[in-house]
């Protein structure tokens, strides 16, 4: 019988976590699935409802990486993901503190509220680590750090409303930029692309918001194959502009026309859902208040949570 060495990789990642191996078979597996000349990713998940991570692992290509399980075993050295990691407990944050040279990923955003104990990642010592603790500290050492989603972006629905647990994006926390790849969630695609970008050393020009603007240069309204189709009133109805019921299009920017969901399948206009903005500082606040609800929504949206409204002049990450 002949089988792919993706397919073995992966067939020896499912097994170490079902035998419970041990630290130092883990590390050598973890090496054996590495990408020699790139550097390891940790990614972190704070608070938000892991949909980022699910959006990840629905990622599927006609060419190469051609899924979430290529991605891991061909494209990335993922040391530390505590949904996917094959190691828990001390091995697992061995991990984490293991590598000089990495990309911070982070999913969620960061309760700083009761000196961050709302979120507790892992402990140390006998001592926990909170989720704000281990953002600051990992990001004061990364490569690169990269938000995935609009919570660790800007905020987004962690950061919402009253926000009785002090939710803040990364950026906003940690002082510095960000590479933000927004979206509740982001496409698989978008997290892939920047992903392998930043790993393989490749220049990311960022616009006002810190999104990449390969991805995120154009308004979804330019790109939406319903403009100048006429104008409906009524929810459900596909094939028309959904402006009246207060579609974001106009202010949003991200392919999803062009691009579209599940596999190219579909996406939220042509569902007949307006688009609610996921991609922007101000969602949720805006896009589920309607056009002339656009506001702040805590200290991690709007101007807290990114470097203001509008594309702007972009910006390099080298």
């Amino acid at each position: 019988m002949q089988i792919s060495r993706r397919s073995f990789l992966k067939y020896c990642t499912l097994a170490s976590a079902s035998l419970g191996l041990g630290v130092s078979e883990l590390e050598a597996l973890g090496q054996t699935l590495a990408k020699a000349d790139s550097p390891p990713i940790l990614w972190l998940q704070g608070s938000g409802c892991s949909g980022c991570t699910v959006s990840f692992l629905n990622y599927v290509s006609p060419t190469a990486p051609v899924d979430a399980t290529d991605v891991l075993i061909r494209g990335v050295s993922l040391a530390y993901h505590p949904m996917l990691s094959a190691a828990a407990g001390e091995a697992a944050v061995a991990a984490i503190r293991k590598p000089a040279d990495f990309v911070l990923v982070v999913e969620g955003g960061i309760p700083t509220a009761f000196a961050g104990h709302t979120c507790i990642p892992w402990s140390e010592g006998g001592k926990e680590v909170t989720f704000q603790q281990a953002v600051r500290d990992l990001a004061g050492r990364a490569r690169q750090v990269v938000c995935v989603g609009t919570c660790a972006s800007y905020g987004g629905v962690s950061a919402m409303g009253t926000n009785p647990t002090g939710v803040r994006s990364v950026r906003t926390e940690i002082g510095k930029q960000t590479i933000n790849v927004p979206g509740c969630p982001p496409h698989p695609n978008w997290i892939v692309g920047t992903l392998l970008a930043v790993l393989q050393g490749k220049s990311l020009p960022l616009d006002a918001n810190g999104r990449p603007t390969s991805i995120f240069a154009r308004r979804m309204c330019d790109q939406c194959p319903f403009r100048g189709r006429g104008e409906t009133s009524s929810l459900g109805v596909r094939g028309m502009c959904m402006e009246r019921l207060g579609c974001h299009g106009r202010e949003s920017s991200a392919p999803c026309p062009t691009e579209g969901w599940n596999n190219g399948v579909s996406w939220c206009v042509a569902a007949g859902s307006p688009c609610l903005g996921c991609t922007e500082p101000s969602f949720p606040a805006a896009g589920l208040g309607g056009r002339g609800g656009r506001r702040g929504f805590g200290p991690g949206g709007g101007p807290g949570g990114g470097p203001g409204r509008g594309r702007g002049p972009g910006r390099r990450m080298d």
